[in-house]
This record gives C-alpha cells, sequence and structure tokens, in this order.
C-alpha cells in the first residue's frame, strides 16, 4: 500500500466520511441528476492525492453499473410523465429515473472502492469495531472478504482443469450446476484446512487489524470539510448556481 497523506489518515475518519457520502448521495429524488455531478469531485481528488490507479479503479466501479441498469431498467415502462424537454423531444421520469440510479450506483460504488484502496479491508474492519460494530461482525465481514479470494483461486483452478481436458470444448448450460456445486465444497474444504492453520497457530477469534491510531488535527481536518462539503451539496443546488455564475460571467 502507498504512503500518501490521505493513506495516514485515521481509517475511522475515512469510514465515517464515506458513509455520509453514501447516505448524502442515496438521499436525492429519483429525477435528480444535475446535483449529483459535483459528488465526483471526492472520489476523483482522493484518486489524486493518493496516487490510485485510475484506470484500475474505474473498471472496479463499472461493475456495479450492468446492476445498477437492470434495477432500473423498468422505471421507463412505468414511469411515463414527461419531466423535461431536450431540443424539443419529450423525456420520460423513468429514463431520467434510470440514470439517476446509475449515477448514484457509481458514486457509491467509487467511494468504496477508493476506501478500500487507501485503507485496506482489515483496517475497515477494525475501524467499524472501534465505531462500535460487534467484534463477532467485524471477523465475520473480514472472513468473508479474505474467503472471497479462496472461492476465486478454486474458480480458477477448475477453469484451468477444464480447459485442459475439454479439447476446447465450451461447458453445457447444464454442467453448471454441478460445476458450482463442486466449487463450493471445493472452497469449503479448503476453507476448513485454512482455519484449523489458523487454530494451529493460535488464533482466538480476534484479527489484528493494525496498531490503534489516535484521532489528530489532520483526520478532524479531513472529517469536517469533506462532511460538511456532503451537507451543502445535498441541501444547496451548487450545480445550478454554478452554472448562473458561468452565464453572468459569459453575458
Amino acid at each position: 500500500m502507498a504512503d500518501s497523506g490521505v493513506h495516514r489518515f485515521d481509517a475511522r475518519a475515512k469510514v465515517i466520511v464515506t458513509l455520509v457520502f453514501i447516505v448524502c448521495v442515496m438521499s436525492f429524488g429519483r429525477y435528480e441528476i444535475a446535483r449529483l455531478l459535483p459528488f465526483f469531485a471526492f472520489p476523483l481528488v482522493l484518486i489524486v492525492l493518493a496516487q490510485l490507479p485510475a484506470a484500475l479503479l474505474l473498471r472496479k466501479t463499472l461493475l456495479v453499473l450492468p446492476v445498477a441498469l437492470l434495477i432500473g431498467l423498468p422505471n421507463p415502462l412505468f414511469d411515463r410523465e414527461v419531466v423535461a424537454q431536450i431540443d424539443g423531444v419529450d423525456v420520460a421520469g423513468g429514463w431520467v429515473s434510470m440514470l439517476s440510479i446509475a449515477l448514484r450506483a457509481l458514486l457509491a460504488a467509487a467511494a468504496s472502492v477508493v476506501l478500500v484502496a487507501v485503507t485496506g479491508f482489515p483496517a475497515i474492519c477494525g475501524a467499524l469495531e472501534r465505531l462500535g460494530m460487534p467484534r463477532p461482525l467485524a471477523v465475520q465481514l473480514l472472513f468473508l472478504y479474505r474467503y472471497l479470494g479462496v472461492l476465486g483461486e478454486e474458480a480458477l483452478r477448475m477453469e484451468c482443469a477444464y480447459d485442459l481436458r475439454s479439447n476446447g470444448r465450451s461447458l453445457s448450460i447444464g454442467h453448471y450446476g454441478m460445476v458450482a456445486g463442486r466449487l463450493l465444497m471445493r472452497t469449503w474444504d479448503r476453507a476448513e484446512r485454512i482455519y484449523l492453520a489458523m487454530c494451529a497457530r493460535g488464533f482466538t477469534g480476534e484479527f489484528v487489524t493494525g496498531v490503534p491510531t489516535r484521532f489528530g488535527v489532520a483526520d478532524w481536518l479531513f472529517l469536517t470539510a469533506w462532511c460538511t462539503l456532503f451537507v451543502a451539496l445535498r441541501t444547496q443546488d451548487v450545480a445550478q448556481r454554478l452554472g448562473s455564475a458561468v452565464l453572468a460571467v459569459l453575458s
């Protein structure tokens, strides 16, 4: 992990800021689009300050887009009320709400991906525990995160084994259920072996997520500045005011 100023902020401050960001983004109405756009400044600024690989983070963020579009796909069928006009073309509310869902999903995913990139998932679990989350739940989250890697490794092994034995034949639809069951059993067995190895090394149900830190002045400034900005963007139409100011200057 890199060692920028953003990485060195207390994990609790970054978790709280991200939660406030997501709450503000998700609280917008279904027809809001322009007021969501200024919120993209948060993940972009952190990416620049932390010197993160923007292309990699963008690919991970875009993974939620098909799910968001699938959720909003029925909206144009049920919400046909005209809410806007673009060059004389009527725009139904369903299309606007679908775009709003996609933007909010992208913003929440971008903030979450950046949080993991600048903090690390173990540190996030430790921060959630220190913020009041029950320890068993924090440990379960960390186990889930680590065993997703185990699941991915077993899936890659099975795919490699099938490619070596199939002579180029694709997997038929009827075999997917069997493959999924075998994958689950192989992952379960390997997870059991990993757990037994952890117990043999003295695991007692508590993960060491790093040295506990204390809130400093920089952490309070980071927390206060971003949360104040998010609340301001949520309560004030900043996009409209900026647009009016630009038009006033140009005129």
